[in-house]
């Protein structure tokens, strides 16, 4: 279907671009998706124009139809019976190796200290690791502007330490997926340097405008404008995130047939797939038109709208399935800023020929917030974008279930803040990521329940995108104290501090100190105290998986949510057995809001009481 000014908005939302795009606009705005299922949706998207009392102007309007008709198939499935795969049933845990154990003391995390807690990852019931970044790069963001694929950066080792530890998880009947960063490379690749001194071969390997000024009004993820000026060529380069992170030009098939070339490297030395950064930023626009400013002030980005699922997305992915993960039955997960259910749905099922599974970061932050801006996270308004993935999502995909990763400061903090129920709150996200359908990813830490670093000042900052983003906020005109206020809410480098594994010296990561500050709470929260507590988070995270496992009916069973008022998420799961999860998403004891069935298999509370306490969570099983 076309879309064109005269479209209702109701009728916009019948296909997979429109009901993300539209939602996820409303999303931006703090506003909820069904506000337009009544009158609103009989407007025409022309007449939000008239909507919005001429705040939003044509150019507006012009970018939304782009966005609009830029996937226009539609999702036919059907419901059907679920198939079991592995990547279904597993655990998945994120490595980041810089800060989860150094081996040889020079502060730094390193291959062989991953391989050197591979028995305690099986013991906690992980199936697969995601290992971030270790590829050779100048760390300008730490390690996903590579410089080349197929080396290891020296301070995390060698390729034979690569080669054990895909060796040594086999062993343990531990799958290992790497990071592929697909969209772009370091400045000190060889394909750029030789691409900026007009290289034949390597001349249209990067997307490169000539143009007396800046090409287009596309802002950088990292903050400031997305090009950078190189007199070699006298022309500019596109860099969508930090300036020494330069994007690859999809369209040359040179440079896809390269990239082929790096993901059959590193299957063929045994990886078992790829969580495959924003791989949904690799196709632009024909022509990189100007962003439209008021779209881009909604979502934080100008420019977005002419990448974020470009006009040959599917296109490359297809051919990549083909000529190299279909060969090797490779797992695929990318990571896809701004897609939602829908679009997903046309990435991800399983007759599409693209990609296994995606990550939305929509639950991340509350409605109308970014990350990087201070306020005040309530758990209760990520419960219906959890819920949409619950249950629009088709049994022909597969969602991911995850609340942690190396690019969010960690949700513990956010949930409970500066106060109490830190253990608790733990253990209740933990409940929500094993009793809900899709794959749990966890990530190192979260199942000790480690909370936000105390950074103190701007200095100790290691992440380039908090460090930009400082900058641009004096240059703003905000004062040092908001600006620094905002990097403490929502820096990366919360979740980047060492995992704290004994209440050693600097966490027992390292006898050296580390290269980012270490995490105040090393001394109470920590591996070695918790694994011999009964009532440590990581115990009872560790039996929630186990437990999991063991009860497919928490994996593939239905979902149903009840009706409670926002202050609780209650739902059952429903296969050979039957679930009934209640959850108190507040500091405050309350009434429950269903009545309790069956026999309470899991809580987070060590004692029974007839009210709910704070976030206190609670399984039983119905017979």
């Amino acid at each position: 279907m076309k879309i064109t000014r005269n479209t209702k908005i109701k009728d916009v939302l019948s296909t997979p671009s429109g009901h993300d795009i539209i939602a996820r606009v409303l999303y931006a705005a703090g506003l909820d998706e069904n506000l337009l299922k009544g009158i609103l949706g009989n407007f025409t998207i022309g007449g939000i124009k008239r909507l919005t009392l001429g705040k939003i102007g044509d150019s507006f309007i012009d970018s939304l139809l782009e966005m609009l008709n830029s996937e226009t198939e539609t999702v036919p499935y059907d419901d059907c019976e679920i198939k079991k795969e592995w990547w279904k049933e597993a655990v998945f845990y994120e490595i980041y190796p810089r800060s989860f154990k150094d081996s040889n003391n020079d502060g730094i995390g390193d291959i062989p200290g991953i391989i050197e807690k591979l028995d305690y990852l099986k013991d906690l019931g992980v199936d697969a690791l995601w290992i971030a970044p270790f590829y050779d790069s100048p760390n300008a963001d730490n390690g996903y502007d590579i410089r080349d694929y197929k080396k290891v950066m020296e301070e995390f080792g060698t390729m034979k330490d690569i080669d054990k530890l895909f060796n040594e998880a086999h062993k343990r009947n531990i799958k290992v997926i790497i990071d592929l960063v697909m969209n772009h490379t370091s400045d000190e690749h060889e394909w750029f340097i030789k691409s900026k001194n007009n290289d034949p071969k390597y001349k249209d390997f990067y997307i490169w405008k000539k143009s007396e000024n800046i090409p287009n009004n596309w802002t950088s993820l990292f903050s400031g404008p997305a090009w950078k000026y190189y007199d070699e060529r006298k022309e500019w380069a596109l860099h969508l995130f930090a300036e020494k992170q330069i994007d690859l030009n999809w369209e040359n098939p040179e440079v896809r047939k390269n990239m082929q070339d790096v993901a059959t490297f590193w299957l063929e030395k045994g990886a078992d797939g790829f969580r495959i950064d924003v791989i949904s930023f690799i196709s632009k626009a024909d022509g990189l038109p100007d962003g439209d400013e008021t779209l881009g002030s909604l979502i934080a980005f100008t420019g977005i709208e002419h990448y974020f699922h470009g006009p040959h997305l599917d296109e490359y992915l297809n051919e990549f399935n083909d000529k190299v993960f279909n060969k090797y039955n490779a797992y695929t997960v990318g990571e896809c800023p701004g897609n939602g259910v829908m679009m997903s749905k046309l990435i991800t099922g399983d007759d599409r020929n693209e990609l296994t599974q995606v990550f939305s970061f929509d639950h991340i932050d509350n409605p109308g917030h970014v990350r990087i801006f201070k306020y005040n996270f309530d758990i209760r308004k990520m419960i219906p974008e959890l819920v949409r993935w619950q249950t629009q999502y088709s049994n022909h995909c597969w969602p991911t279930v995850f609340f942690d990763n190396h690019d969010n400061p960690r949700m513990v903090s956010k949930v409970v803040k500066d106060g109490p129920y830190l253990k608790e709150a733990a253990k209740m996200l933990a409940t929500i990521q094993f009793t809900l359908k899709g794959t749990p990813y966890m990530y190192q830490g979260c199942e000790i329940g480690m909370p936000n670093t105390d950074f103190t000042s701007i200095d100790e900052f290691k992440d380039v995108e908090s460090l930009n983003a400082y900058k641009e906020m004096l240059n703003r005109g905000f004062s040092k104290e908001k600006s620094f206020s905002n990097i403490l809410w929502g820096s990366r480098d919360h979740a980047r501090t060492p995992v704290n594994w004994s209440d050693d010296i600097y966490g027992g990561f390292s006898t050296h100190e580390p290269w980012i500050k270490t995490n105040q709470s090393y001394k109470e929260i920590n591996v070695e105290s918790q694994l011999s507590d009964k009532d440590s988070v990581l115990n009872y995270t560790k039996d929630l998986i186990h437990y999991r496992k063991a009860h497919k009916s928490l994996i593939y069973g239905s979902f149903r949510q009840l009706k409670a008022n926002r202050n609780f998420f209650v739902y059952e799961r429903e296969d050979d057995e039957k679930y009934l999860i209640i959850i108190n998403l507040t500091d405050k004891t309350r009434k429950y809001p269903v009545k309790p069935q069956g026999e309470l298999i899991k809580s987070n509370y060590t004692e029974t009481s007839d009210k709910l306490r704070p976030y206190e969570a609670n399984i039983y099983k119905i017979s």
